[in-house]
């Protein structure tokens, strides 16, 4: 299982400890979004941020889509199908994208490939920033990050 973490707030007035955790995150800037595993590591690590982010179970049609649109090469250069053709033992995004949500591949498998994918914010707004998830924006979606990650897109 393979949890998409989006961060949602900014770091202003925050904890050193939070903030070192985000930065071992890959998390930078609002409305970043990094894949993780699921695993005892990382659940310690979204449990001292819970404040900061919104995260959930990504699906293989959501990561694709994300994949096509916000997958950056470096060089500031497009993800493609082509070059995951070329580069990489998948046929094109959608079997990459399935792969990494199936825990069988990383995004680390496709060379130089940039970890963090730079979202927009979302249409329409978000809930609010300062509330866990069912009033908010915050915390553990569960499988619902899927609809956040397309307003995103």
């Amino acid at each position: 299982m393979t949890y998409a973490v989006i961060k949602i707030r900014s770091i202003a007035k925050t904890k050193p400890d939070a903030r070192r955790t985000l930065e071992l995150l890959n998390l930078d800037r609002t409305n970043h979004c990094v894949l993780v595993k699921d695993n005892v590591h990382y659940n310690g690590m979204l449990q001292k941020v819970k404040d900061y982010v919104a995260w959930g179970i990504i699906n293989g049609e959501t990561l694709s889509i994300l994949l096509e649109k916000r997958g950056m090469l470096e060089g500031h250069k497009q993800l493609t199908s082509a070059y995951v053709k070329d580069k990489t033992a998948f046929g094109d995004i959608k079997s990459l994208a399935n792969a990494v949500v199936d825990g069988k591949a990383t995004l680390r498998d496709v060379p130089k490939l940039k970890p963090v994918l730079r979202l927009h914010p979302p249409r329409k707004g978000h809930k609010g920033i300062k509330k866990p998830f069912p009033e908010g924006v915050l915390g553990f979606h569960g499988s619902s990050i899927n609809e956040l990650l397309l307003t995103m897109r």
